[in-house]
């Protein structure tokens, strides 16, 4: 039964994340749906405002929530800003290349970057961020 308590851990804190994921997602696709579909913005833009607004949502949940951190806010925020950084730049590439090279639409192209972003996000938090 011990050994498997660490994947029961870990299982239990990607849930809670992919939660958190939840309500971030829909503060970053309704942001994103609004300015392209009511105010006429292009997609790779908008995408990454919305990345923004639902990033400050990620950090104030998974910290309390996901990791149960008590690293400082101080250092949380510089690396949780570090973590998110890598991330939207990996939204802009994969919506770039998804959207403008690929020409498929955006919504698709978004749950595809954020699928991938969201990987890279999880590991990168549980290792170094709130660690």
């Amino acid at each position: 039964m011990n050994a498997l308590s660490p994947f029961h851990r870990l299982s239990r804190q990607f849930a809670a994340f992919f939660g958190v994921g939840l309500a971030a997602a829909l503060v970053h696709f309704g942001l994103l749906i609004l300015l392209v579909e009511g105010g006429g913005a292009h997609p790779v833009p908008a995408t990454l405002a919305g990345y923004v607004a639902g990033g400050s949502v990620s950090y104030a949940l998974n910290r309390r929530h996901t990791y149960k951190s008590s690293r400082p806010h101080r250092e949380a925020t510089w690396r949780f800003a570090a973590v998110a950084f890598v991330g939207f730049l990996l939204t802009w590439f994969l919506m770039h290349v998804l959207v403008e090279w690929l020409g498929g639409p955006y919504l698709p192209a978004q749950v595809a970057t954020t699928g991938v972003v969201m990987l890279w996000s999880f590991l990168a938090h549980k290792i170094w961020t709130f660690a």
